[in-house]
């Protein structure tokens, strides 16, 4: 490590943890009940029930009260107060899940993963996929990397996505929402058992939302509509079959400024952070996705059970954006113009044998699987130019001076992968071993010229960990990782760039009191990529430019500190540089999108009596710093804390049963900053304040 004080901080923080008071360790409020059941869901990092303290690698789960708490409205903010997981990649944008974990943004678009199957989504384009929160259970952030389950993915990490399924006790939920920038937003959520015998359970559930945006006309607007039924043939063979479809026809705001206007004055002035660089009548982005798909699930006997699961996807974007980039003089920024015309048809199936088996002194978990994944997409992708904007006093209006055709693309991608796992217990001691070999197959085809570039590569893919529970729920680990990330980038010859590849070395330290739901964790990792791809400005080409290592101190401490109070805290160092670079003037610098700095703590009270009983409040604070602007390091982006706040009141206290009012104020101070920059040509302003109150009816 380069710095001395996050091991201090990580030393202190573990040793406060493992003298956790005994007065800690028995309050659990009845809010923070439902984290007892991490006990014994599906661990995304190991696919099997595998409690927190005896997995050899760092995760975070996040629960679903957990983000609505906070008002979080996308899986990307849900995770603004999780270590190793930068969420303002692109600032105030909502049109896709931008997630960096460990410094790394190669997978912050394409390493998001649906009940344990990979969403199709295409990063060379502008096919990414997003589920709405208001769908899901929980989210796990599974860190370094995890392609010896899941294939291709990015060695910082994958977000695993839980969806609500049908549960055999009727229940529901109405809630409406309003708040600043015409946000207004109507959901339910109903589920219970079909029939007397609970054999046949339902779920719906649904939502509508709009809202403008802190950037003129653009807007937000979301449908999405989520039909399930799950029949329970026989007490060993289930069967769940889902879908979900989702229709956004605004996708906000999706542009930068240059670092000179943004962060420093131009000509002696700074554009503000509500400007907008486009053209109404040529703005518009539109995503359709329709998800259907099946979980099966049969157990053999006690010791072993089968499971197949399912996912079609089916995605249409239009896009049109009129965008500055670059000064043209004092004043007037040059504009261009990007539009898409894309369609996207895709298909993942994972088929999972688990076996209970015992050696001797030696318990077994056996994991054996077989999984393929296609991704076929069509796009077509126009372009042209603009009249110039002024930054400072700009007036709409203008038509293109250039439109140039179309170019014709399809991106096909086919995997094939078996995997194999052992989670060993001996004792006290928990070992993993795992590997998996990968058939991969790629192909870019330019529909004008009837050229195409393809890729055929196999991949192993490994790990390896060990783990210590000690009986006060203390587990020091380490572990060894490898990841493969296979892309559709082609460079300036229009070849396909060869597969990233990384590898991880990570050891650690979890503490979970027994009898409580108090979560610590310290982890230490080293991670090293090769073949990395990476473009400097958005109209280049993408190139390989060597190799990047990350490095880096993460802590994690959520604590229910007494009965009224809870609190959740954590701290990144990240240390991610170009290692090797074919830019000589790059090698060494630190990467982008990389705040060497994260910290978050979030305090929650509520209180239980008096007259104020049902009452709820928190209040959070998120620092940022240390981001590096541009791969030259010829400057950063200033440091920027956030204040978030909440309140709560159940309406059950004044005799309206299951009746809950909320309010969030995201951004309380209503800070103006920049989140991060792609290079000096492009910045993103980060969100201003947002309030929102909801009202939600359970029953």
């Amino acid at each position: 490590m380069t710095a001395r004080h996050p091991l201090t901080l990580a030393v202190a923080i573990a040793s406060a943890a493992a003298l956790s008071p005994a007065w800690a360790q028995d309050a659990a409020s009845p809010e923070s009940a439902s984290t007892l059941d991490t006990l014994t869901v599906t661990s995304a990092a190991t696919k099997t029930e595998t409690p927190f303290n005896e997995t050899p690698q760092a995760t975070t789960r996040v629960e679903r009260e957990d983000w609505e708490e906070k008002g979080a409205a996308s899986v990307q903010r849900a995770l603004n107060y999780s270590a190793g997981a930068y969420t303002n990649q692109v600032g105030a944008s909502s049109r896709y899940d931008y997630i960096v974990l460990r410094g790394f943004s190669d997978g912050s678009l394409s390493n998001t993963f649906l009940d344990g199957l990979k969403l199709m989504g295409d990063a060379n384009s502008y096919s990414s996929l997003v589920i709405d929160p208001y769908f899901l259970e929980s989210i796990e952030v599974v860190k370094g990397p995890a392609s010896v389950l899941y294939g291709r993915a990015s060695p910082g990490g994958l977000v695993s996505l839980t969806s609500k399924r049908p549960e055999f006790e009727s229940s529901g939920q109405v809630r409406l929402g309003v708040g600043n920038n015409a946000q207004r937003s109507a959901a339910f959520d109903l589920t219970g058992p079909l029939d007397d015998e609970r054999r046949l359970a339902f779920r719906l559930t649904g939502l509508a939302e709009r809202a403008d945006t802190q950037f003129g006309p653009v807007e937000d607007k979301r449908y999405a509509f989520a039909p399930q039924l799950t029949w329970d043939m026989t007490d060993d063979t289930s069967l769940t079959l889902h879908a979900y479809l989702q229709k956004d026809p605004e996708g906000g705001y999706h542009s930068g400024v240059p670092y000179e206007g943004a962060v420093e004055r131009h000509n002696g002035r700074k554009i503000a952070n509500t400007f907008f660089d486009g053209e109404a009548d040529y703005d518009k982005f539109e995503r359709t996705q329709r998800l259907v798909g099946y979980d099966l699930e049969h157990r053999v006997n006690d010791a072993w059970t089968a499971r197949q699961k399912l996912l079609y996807l089916d995605t249409d974007v239009t896009l049109n954006q009129v965008y500055g980039y670059g000064w043209a003089n004092d004043t007037e920024l040059n504009r261009y113009y990007s539009g898409g015309e894309e369609s996207m048809q895709a298909w993942t199936v994972d088929n999972q044998l688990e076996a209970q088996l015992s050696t001797g002194r030696v318990d077994h978990t056996l994991l054996f699987g077989a999984d393929y994944q296609r991704r076929e997409n069509e796009v077509s992708w126009p372009s042209g130019a603009f009249p110039n904007i002024d930054a400072f006093d700009p007036e709409y209006g203008a038509e293109p001076t250039a439109m140039y055709a179309a170019s014709e693309e399809q991106h096909d991608i086919h995997q094939t992968g078996v995997y194999a796992q052992d989670q060993l217990a001996l004792g006290r001691w928990r070992l993993s071993l795992g590997g998996r070999y990968d058939w991969v197959d790629i192909e870019n085809t330019n529909e004008g010229t009837g050229s195409s570039s393809e890729l055929n590569d196999t991949q192993f893919s490994g790990r390896a960990g060990a783990l210590y529970l000690f009986d006060n729920g203390l587990a020091p680990y380490v572990s060894y990782s490898t990841a493969f990330t296979p892309t559709s980038f082609v460079d300036a010859n229009g070849d396909l760039l060869e597969p990233m590849e990384g590898e991880q070395i990570e050891t650690g330290l979890k503490f979970q009191p027994n009898g409580t739901q108090d979560r610590y964790s310290l982890a230490l990792y080293h991670i090293e990529q090769t073949n990395v791809a990476t473009k400097e400005q958005p109209t280049d080409p993408y190139r390989a430019i060597g190799e990047i290592e990350s490095e880096g101190v993460e802590l994690e401490a959520r604590t229910q500190l007494t009965d009224n109070l809870r609190l959740q805290a954590s701290y990144s160092f990240t240390d991610i540089t170009y290692a090797k670079s074919d830019n000589s003037d790059e090698e060494g610098n630190r990467a982008i999108y990389a705040p060497r700095h994260m910290a978050s703590v979030w305090g929650s009270y509520a209180l239980r009596d008096g007259a104020l009983a049902g009452l709820g409040a928190g209040l959070g604070v998120r620092y940022n710093a240390d981001i590096q602007a541009d791969r030259a390091n010829t400057e950063q982006v200033p440091d920027y804390t956030l204040v978030d706040a909440a309140l709560s009141y159940d309406f059950g206290q004044l005799g309206m049963n299951g009746v809950t009012g909320r309010l969030n104020v995201n951004n309380l101070l209503d800070k103006a900053y920049v989140a991060s920059c792609n290079s000096l040509q492009y910045c993103y302003f980060g969100a201003e304040r947002s309030v929102k109150a909801t009202v939600s009816y359970d029953f």
